[in-house]
């Protein structure tokens, strides 16, 4: 497949940044954007790169009422060798599928989606950074675009990526950070949105986000939302225990994203010879495993953060601490062979790197 993508240059480029000790998260864009558009009769169309920049969009326009919006988060990197690749990006478009697929958006073919990438991601190759642990994070999204405020199934949508220079989604790095479980608020539930990497499903996360922010925590860890009892996600990352030796992480019950990295955990793990079991885990077992010492690691899983640590844990006012607040030897093992794999350190054995150019 060859798309034919028009491609208008800015005649203002922006200033790269000088210190990328100091890119932050999702902050600074870089030179250009794609966009295109989709309808019932023409199909996608009006494929187009374009100066980064606002989109205008009619006051009536679906995803401002309804919220009808579906998005992606992966990253490009510059590797050893000095080569651009990107981690997984097929799943990220399988992934995208399935959250079109649950919100009537229509879903984008394989082959389109990585030229789209490659395409836009050559264009804006100098803007990804070279230091190690910085990345240049890329955000495809698709949003509904009707201009009428009617409740249906969506006719007219667009969708666009946009690049962003990125350091560190926490600025605690690959320290442990502390989690608070919710026990008010639920982010999902099965039959919903929960498995769609959607907007409401984060909108729905930030009260208690912001309520555990201001007691201190980094994150909020959900429970399932029918029974309020078993563990699900953090917002932001899948997330996964080490107790008694065997390495648990909550089943894909159609409330939890099937998160990329998560997937790759799995794999690595396994391979690494740990017993690795997707179930039902429910937070009275992780806070018995915290009390009597069982717990031995706690981490997060996600395309942002690669591999997180956890440290501390609270619920009902009570704070646990994870191996002595320290990053765990699995965990460490984890990251070391996720971050070499996409850096180029660890050889690629299960063709996971996608090389840009």
């Amino acid at each position: 497949m060859s798309l034919d993508i028009k491609v208008t240059k800015t005649t203002e480029p922006r200033e790269r940044p000088q210190d990328e000790s100091k890119l932050g998260f999702g902050r600074i864009f870089t030179d250009h954007m794609f966009l295109m558009d989709h309808n019932e009769k023409e199909g996608w169309h009006n494929l187009r790169i374009v100066p980064f920049g606002y989109l205008p969009i009619h006051p009536a326009s679906t995803v401002l009422h309804y919220g009808v919006e579906i998005f992606e988060g992966m990253k490009a990197y510059r590797n050893v060798k000095g080569e651009i690749v990107m981690f997984r990006p097929d799943e990220n478009g399988k992934r995208m599928n399935n959250s079109a697929e649950r919100l009537c958006l229509p879903e984008i073919d394989s082959q389109m989606w990585m030229e789209i990438l490659d395409t836009l991601v050559k264009m804006e190759k100098d803007w990804v950074p070279y230091s190690e642990g910085s990345s240049l994070y890329i955000r495809p999204f698709e949003f509904g675009n009707d201009e009428n405020l009617g409740v249906h199934a969506v006719h007219n949508t667009t969708f666009a990526v946009i690049l962003s220079p990125s350091g560190a989604y926490y600025a605690e790095g690959i320290n442990p950070v502390k989690i608070a479980i919710e026990s008010r608020d639920v982010r999902a539930v099965r039959g919903g949105t929960g498995y769609a990497k959607c907007g409401g499903n984060y909108a729905a996360s930030l009260r208690a986000g912001k309520v555990a922010a201001e007691h201190g925590y980094t994150q909020v860890l959900w429970l399932d939302g029918v029974e309020r009892k078993y563990i699900e996600e953090v917002g932001a990352m899948n997330v996964m225990f080490k107790i008694n030796g065997e390495i648990i992480t909550p089943a894909l019950t159609g409330s939890v994203l099937p998160g990329i990295t998560r997937k790759s955990c799995i794999e690595l793990l396994r391979d690494m010879g740990y017993k690795v079991t997707e179930r039902l885990i429910s937070v009275d077992e992780v806070i018995e495993a915290a009390k009597n010492g069982t717990l031995e690691e706690f981490w997060g899983t996600g395309t942002a953060a690669v591999v997180s640590p956890v440290g501390w844990l609270s619920y009902q006012g009570e704070e646990y601490t994870i191996g002595d607040g320290r990053i765990g030897e699995v965990t460490q093992k984890l990251y070391d062979t996720l971050t070499g794999i996409q850096w180029g350190h660890i050889e690629d054995t299960k063709n996971w790197i996608h090389k840009v150019c």
